[in-house]
C-alpha cells in the first residue's frame, strides 16, 4: 500500500531540479522597512533614516534589511509550495547557505521563485524538503539573494489511520 509520505516523496523526488514556482511581487516600501527595523532594533541609517541615506549611502536612499528579505521566504512559500495530500503542517528547519547578493532599495518589488533540489525521508512521517530560494527584484539584474532552505513536511502517521 502507497501511503500519503510515499506518494509525497516519490512526486518530489521525481521533481529534483525542476522549478516548484514563483511568488507573487512584493513592495518594500519604507513603513514596512522601518517596522522591521523597530521589531529588530536595527535602526542603522541606511535602512531608517532616508534623508541621511541619500547624502550617505551609496544606494539612493534607504535599503530594506537583508533579513526583513530572507524573512519573506514563508510568505513566498505560501504563494507557491503545494500542500501534499495527507500534510498536515511544514516547519522551517533552517538555511544551510544564505547569500545577500544586492540591496533591495525602497520603493522595489520582491518575489521568491523556488526550485527543488532534494528530499531525504527523515521518519515514517516526515519528510526534510531542500530548496534554492532566489529573491527577485523586479528589473533588477541581480537577486536580492540566494539560499539554501530546509523545510519539514509532516504527514499523518498511516499507523493511527489504518482501520
Amino acid at each position: 500500500m502507497v501511503t500519503s509520505i510515499d506518494a509525497a516523496f516519490n512526486s518530489l523526488q521525481q521533481n529534483i531540479g525542476t522549478e516548484i514556482g514563483v511568488s507573487g511581487w512584493i513592495m518594500i516600501d519604507q513603513p514596512l522597512i522601518d517596522s522591521f527595523g523597530t521589531i529588530t532594533q536595527d535602526r542603522q541609517f541606511i535602512h531608517n533614516d532616508p534623508d541621511r541615506a541619500l547624502i550617505e549611502a551609496p544606494f539612493g536612499g534607504t535599503i530594506a534589511h537583508g533579513f526583513l528579505i530572507l524573512s519573506l521566504a514563508s510568505r513566498f512559500a505560501y504563494d507557491t509550495f503545494p500542500e501534499q495530500p495527507g500534510q498536515t503542517m511544514s516547519m522551517n528547519y533552517g538555511f544551510d547557505k544564505i547569500r545577500f547578493l544586492t540591496p533591495v532599495r525602497c520603493g522595489s518589488q520582491v518575489r521568491g521563485r523556488f526550485v527543488t533540489t532534494g528530499v531525504t525521508r527523515k521518519s515514517h512521517t516526515q519528510l526534510l524538503n531542500r530548496s534554492t530560494l532566489s529573491v527577485e527584484i523586479k528589473n533588477g539584474v541581480k537577486p536580492a539573494l540566494i539560499a539554501e532552505w530546509l523545510t519539514l513536511a509532516v504527514f499523518d502517521d498511516p499507523a493511527l489511520t489504518a482501520p
